[in-house]
């Protein structure tokens, strides 16, 4: 049975234009806004939820539906269930008002919806109150919930998703998706022959991405949106080495100690905007998927405006 919907979304997703409203896990989600997330279950029970939509349960936060932006928390459930016999459900939800819940015994833990008016429920990563200690959300009401694919629990399907976030350590030997800013004839340039590496930089030697496509979109800096293009490319990273500190000492030679590509993680005031980067040695590990024009980019999706 096909899911209400689904090909029409399915097809407003195939547009390289289109992008994933994916936060962070520890990011506060915004009221009244849309964003992708995880629900794991049982094979059997995704052929229900496809027939009947989903049926909230009840757990740590009181009656809802239980989804996670953490791809990584929810192939883990049902717990007791084999990989072969789990699904992962990709969902967008309307958030709509939002109440975290970041302590055991919070006075709102169970009553957020029935008597404060909220319509989902976060628990933050690290607050300990589930097991996994990685965040969860509850929907209150299913409607606010669409499904966009189901996926097995597999290793391809699970990498695919995790470098939508960009706090993510990469594995080593993973091929992610990544941006790279430059103006319209540069990106012309890097189509007809491929990357040029850097001589210099913050990592030294390479070609210079990021999985932040918020941080690719500034680039030229100084140049006007109508000459900024953006490079969405699919990197095989090889063997990585974290560089989270000024002075480091892999900063510069990383390379030459056999690894592949360098990552810088966010918040760690590397940067002048305090967001990740990545720095790629060869040239070859980078295949560039679309080239998107900055401007369309912010008009078809008005939160890299403000990120801007």
């Amino acid at each position: 049975m096909a899911l209400k919907g689904y090909t029409k979304q399915k097809n407003k997703t195939n547009s390289p234009y289109y992008l994933e409203n994916i936060l962070e896990t520890n990011e506060h989600p915004e009221d009244h806004r849309e964003y992708v997330m995880f629900h794991g279950t049982t094979k059997e029970a995704t052929e229900l939820i496809k027939k009947n939509g989903f049926t909230p349960s009840r757990e740590e936060l009181g009656p809802g539906v239980y989804v996670s932006r953490d791809i990584g928390k929810a192939i883990k459930y049902p717990l007791g269930v084999s990989n072969n016999k789990r699904r992962v459900l990709k969902v967008r939800v309307d958030v709509g008002k939002v109440k975290i819940i970041d302590q055991q015994n919070h006075p709102m833990q169970e009553t957020w919806h029935t008597e404060h008016g909220y319509d989902t429920a976060w628990v933050p990563p690290g607050v300990s109150m589930v097991l996994s200690n990685q965040q969860g959300n509850c929907i209150y009401d299913p409607k606010r919930i669409k499904v966009m694919q189901v996926m097995k629990v597999k290793e391809n399907n699970i990498s695919r998703h995790r470098h939508l976030q960009s706090g993510v350590t990469p594995e080593d030997s993973h091929v992610y998706v990544m941006y790279h800013g430059t103006s319209k004839q540069a990106a012309v340039e890097i189509q007809r022959h491929g990357f040029t590496p850097s001589t210099d930089g913050m990592l030294g030697a390479g070609v210079y991405v990021s999985r932040d496509i918020r941080k690719a979109i500034k680039y030229p800096i100084g140049a006007d949106d109508s000459d900024r293009m953006v490079l969405k490319v699919k990197v095989d990273v090889g063997k990585v080495k974290i560089i989270d500190v000024q002075g480091h000492d892999r900063q510069y030679d990383w390379h030459t100690h056999g690894y592949d590509t360098a990552w810088v993680p966010p918040g760690v005031d590397m940067v002048p905007s305090n967001q990740q980067e990545n720095c790629v040695y060869d040239p070859k590990r980078i295949k560039v998927m679309a080239l998107l024009k900055v401007a369309i980019l912010k008009k078809l999706n008005p939160s890299l405006e403000v990120e801007s």
